[in-house]
């Protein structure tokens, strides 16, 4: 009867010396997290307690069988590994590190099975704020930023603040784009790149990024001091997860621990990818600066300004210059300081330049979290699985960015000034006005994205100086439908030219595309080519024409259309009209004749002779004669065939001229949108503001032919469509009336007579 009892008793005891052995075994691993402690969390004190104990042991036989593989692996890898000089120690496995736990890998079936009953607390705060900082300089890293942004955006649940550190060209580009983003919860701030210059302008540097490449070693001067956190992130990133479960590993940091890095996944620091290579000093592989968490609060309180200072007067002593710019040092400085670097897992920062062991951070897609072009060949790198990270690169660059625009469900943002302007300005349009959709599209905010192309404010001509007194900037917008003509106006213009570009997310791709592979548009980079993405059903013609004019930079500007092509020469010959007539010191529109042919194939005439012979002979016409004579009558041909000089004319109704003015002149309004009175409206107000009407005798543009536009089919087709643009037309009239009083009566009785 014993027997039976006895038995019971040493099965017993042998169990709960089974648990305690394989307890103090997962203790000494170090892998238990303080907070996955033996004791039972709350929520699991209403299951019996044989069903805990025997969960719990199941939990933990799978932990330890995950060391020992782990363990295994580790060994294989040093094994196959060179040794390691006197000091280093081994960088974690590349498919485990210090943050790889429960939490970061598949969940057991047991763990499937409790997951409803005790579900996971939220690794970040709902609404809590992320800091994210970035370096970038110049139009192609800008570039990649919005694409960088746009991964993020995404993914995230939580607000966001970018910090960005920046050129003068950047942070014009981007603080532009931001503004007219309007995204939600999202907060932007700027920090003059060339304030810190002074402080990384002593270290030699060899890499292409120059001296923008060291200056995150300046973060905690450059960012607020009571900025405690930050990530850090390379321009040619992109993320395939929410960045919050990185800000969360902040969490997993020691008290010592300051920054956060992942392993470098090529062979650069191991010193043996050519005779007599020397790379700067590193734990093994070192550590790759693509992504970066830093506890700016620690690093300020260690001394980390004079710390890596010191660390790269000494390296540089014997290695002369950085090769890898930030990278070197920061790899220097762990290496003396080892305790103060938190290892993130790769899957982090998944390099994808040639010959790197990038491969080894994933098994599954789901495995990625971030992506890093950081070879410069970008999306040409050598890798097994280019194909894939090409796609998901590609959908970010050409994703709608207006979707972005989304609230974050119960994290209130507090509105900007602008954004509050326009929720007044719609609620004041009422939505059964039958012109509703033409009044909501003058209020639309469009994204607007600068110099999308490299821009240098350089003159062609050698006669031309820098920042000349009389220089002139075309100024004209255009569609995806137009592309063709830029070519042409490249070689008909020499001098700046400012476009605005109506394209979609993807359109702009192509158009980059585009511009790379021709030759002519290569080789101009006095072309300032700036985006206003597509939003609502009508084309924003003078919105387009506003941004080009703001974004010229020269004294003058001739306000043109893309599909006329100006004679041969017109760019010195309106330079030298503009000293000829004192527009500068004058207010004078000079008047450039419009002539047009219905040839798709034409032998442009290199003079005023020979235009006026192809005139008579039929090849071509005044500008719409057959169809708006009103338009460009006021011009009057017939006196412009034989003049010699200037002549001045009047304002008449309708008259739209292609004109050259200060760059200060009136700007276009906005109300107008498609086809229709978008050009007549300005120049009426220049009349009002006392413009001279001023015809160039020996200058002209012809335009091509082409397809019509839809704006104008839909105002051919449509009464609604045509009805709204007299409505616009009278509201247009009120507002010149208040603003140039009885001056303005002119133009509403010139109106009704017509």
């Amino acid at each position: 009867m014993h027997l039976p009892c006895r038995g019971r008793l040493k099965l017993l005891l042998a169990s709960v010396t089974t648990v305690f052995l394989l307890t103090w075994l997962y203790l000494l691993a170090g892998n238990l997290e303080t907070d996955r402690s033996l004791l039972l969390p709350p929520c699991l004190g209403e299951t019996s307690e044989p069903a805990l104990l025997e969960s719990r042991l199941r939990q933990v036989e799978e932990e330890n069988r995950q060391i020992r593989l782990q363990l295994g692996q580790s060994r294989a890898s040093v094994a196959a590994q060179p040794p390691l000089p006197d000091g280093n120690y081994g960088n974690q496995q590349w498919g485990a590190s210090a943050d790889t736990g429960p939490e970061d890998v598949e969940s057991t079936a047991e763990e499937r099975g409790n997951h409803s009953d005790c579900p996971r607390s939220p690794t970040v705060e709902k609404c809590e704020l992320i800091h994210v900082a970035c370096v970038c300089a110049g139009h192609n890293a800008s570039r990649d930023v919005v694409t960088l942004v746009k991964s993020i955006l995404f993914h995230r649940r939580n607000p966001l603040h970018f910090h960005f550190i920046t050129d003068t060209v950047a942070n014009q580009i981007l603080s532009t784009l931001f503004q007219s983003w309007m995204v939600p919860s999202v907060q932007v701030s700027f920090y003059d790149a060339d304030e810190l210059k002074s402080e990384v302008s002593w270290i030699p540097n060899k890499h292409y990024s120059g001296i923008y490449g060291l200056l995150k070693l300046t973060l905690t001067r450059a960012l607020p001091p009571d900025l405690t956190k930050v990530i850090v992130l390379d321009t040619d990133i992109t993320f395939a997860t929410d960045i919050a479960e990185l800000w969360a590993i902040f969490r997993k940091f020691t008290e010592k621990q300051v920054i956060g890095l992942v392993e470098n996944q090529s062979d650069w620091y191991l010193g043996n990818l050519w005779k007599n290579h020397k790379p700067w000093p590193a734990l093994g592989r070192g550590f790759n600066t693509g992504v970066i968490l830093l506890y700016l609060e620690r690093l300020r309180l260690i001394g980390w300004e004079q710390m890596w200072r010191l660390t790269a007067e000494r390296e540089l002593m014997s290695m002369l210059s950085t090769s890898l710019a930030d990278q070197d040092i920061f790899n220097a400085f762990i290496k003396q300081n080892p305790v103060l670097v938190h290892q993130l897992p790769c899957f982090w920062n998944v390099q994808l330049s040639d010959h790197t062991r990038s491969e080894q951070c994933y098994t599954e897609v789901s495995d990625l979290k971030v992506i890093h072009w950081n070879s410069p060949k970008k999306l040409r790198v050598k890798n097994k699985h280019v194909e894939f990270f090409r796609n998901l690169y590609l959908t970010f660059l050409e994703y709608d960015g207006n979707l972005l625009r989304r609230e974050l469900f119960g994290c209130p943002s507090q509105a900007s000034p602008e954004g509050l302007g326009l929720q007044e300005a719609l609620e004041e349009l009422d939505e059964d006005d039958q012109c509703y959709d033409f009044r909501r599209e003058r209020i639309t905010v469009h994204r607007v994205h600068l110099y999308f192309l490299q821009y240098e404010d350089t003159p062609l001509l050698e006669d031309t100086p820098p920042g000349d007194d009389n220089d002139i900037t075309l100024v004209a917008q255009l569609s995806m439908d137009r592309l063709q003509m830029l070519e042409a106006i490249c070689k008909h213009w020499e001098g700046p030219i400012s476009l605005a570009l109506y394209l979609s997310d993807a359109e702009a791709q192509q158009f980059l595309r585009y511009a790379q592979a021709s030759e002519v548009l290569k080789g101009r980079t006095n072309v300032g080519y700036h985006i206003v993405y597509k939003e609502g059903q009508f084309y924003p013609v003078n919105l387009l024409r506003n941004v080009a004019l703001r974004n010229a930079n020269t004294p003058y500007v001739f306000l043109a259309d893309v599909d006329f092509l100006p004679m041969y020469g017109l760019y010195d010959y309106l330079r030298k009209a503009v000293v000829q007539l004192d527009m500068a010191h004058t207010r004078k529109a000079l008047v450039v004749p419009a002539f047009e042919t219905l040839r798709y194939r034409l032998s442009f005439p290199k003079s005023k002779a020979e235009l006026l012979s192809m005139l008579d002979m039929g090849t071509l016409y005044t500008f719409r004669y057959h169809v708006w004579t009103k338009g460009h009558a006021p011009t009057d041909y017939a006196k412009w065939r034989t003049a010699t000089t200037p002549y001045r004319v009047e304002w008449e109704a309708d008259f739209e001229p292609y004109v050259v003015v200060r760059r200060d002149c009136p700007e276009y309004d906005q109300r107008f949108v498609g086809f229709g009175w978008n050009k007549v409206a300005h120049i009426m107000e220049l009349d009002a503001q006392e413009y001279e009407l001023m015809v160039l005798p020996n200058a002209f543009i012809i335009h091509m032919p082409h397809a019509p536009s839809f704006d104008i089919s839909k105002f051919r087709s449509s009464p609604a469509y045509r009805s709204c643009l007299t409505t616009l037309k009278e509201d247009f009239h009120q507002a010149m009336s208040r603003k140039y009083g009885s001056a303005a009566l002119k133009y509403l009785t010139a109106q009704r007579n017509i």
